[in-house]
Parts: structure tokens; sequence; C-alpha cells
């Protein structure tokens, strides 16, 4: 098959996934987003070997090639609200610098166990 085909059917999947998280949110009347619920349900499957990772990975990866992209109307809805953000410049750039910092210290140290796990097996 194509690979634009196969690329186009794994993130339509994706994408289902994320419809269903939304549809159990609003029916269920729960906090969390959609977009969370979908994420669980796709670790679910995944964990449970009920979907295979080779059936999303060429999706997936297309996906985080072109994730810059996806920043892009966030960025620019912040730019649109500049005003709201007004006197507040340092506060911001701390917590972000922050939150990145967590960001990569909580991953980095997710990867350690996981590599340790794995190369202990």
């Amino acid at each position: 098959m194509n690979r634009f085909v196969i690329v186009v059917l794994q993130i339509a999947g994706l994408y289902g996934l994320y419809l269903t998280g939304s549809w159990i949110q609003q029916v269920l009347g729960l906090f969390i987003p959609g977009s969370v619920i979908g994420m669980l349900l796709l670790f679910v499957l995944l964990s449970l070997k009920i979907v295979p990772e080779r059936l999303l990975q060429q999706g997936v990866a297309f996906m985080i090639r072109h994730l810059p992209f996806f920043f892009i109307p966030a960025t620019v809805g912040i730019i649109s609200y500049a005003h709201v953000f007004k006197g507040k410049g340092l506060l911001l750039i701390a917590i972000g610098l922050f939150s990145t910092a967590m960001v990569m210290a909580v991953s980095g140290r997710v990867t350690q166990t996981l590599v340790k796990r794995r190369e202990e097996a």
C-alpha cells in the first residue's frame, strides 16, 4: 500500500481515538479533556497489545517530525492576547524556564529507568 495512504489511515485512527475520548468526556460529563482521555485509551490499547505499535508507527513518526507546525496556532493565539500578559513578562519567563527544566528532568529520569529495566531483562 502507498506510504501516504498508510500515514493518513494511521493519523485518522489517532484522530478517531481523540474523538472517542471527547465523546466519553461529553457523555460522562468528566472534567478531564477528551484529548487526555483519548491518549489514555491509546496507552491502554498499546499496553494490552490490542493495537500493535507497528499499526501506528509511521503516522506517529510523521506527526512528531512535523510537531513544530502544531505550535503555530498556539503562538498566534498568545500574540493575539499579548495585552493579557503585559507587565508579567519576567514571571512568565521564569515559569517557562522552570516548567521546561522539570519536563526535561522527569523525561530524562523516566527514560533512564526504562533503559535500565530493558537492559536487566
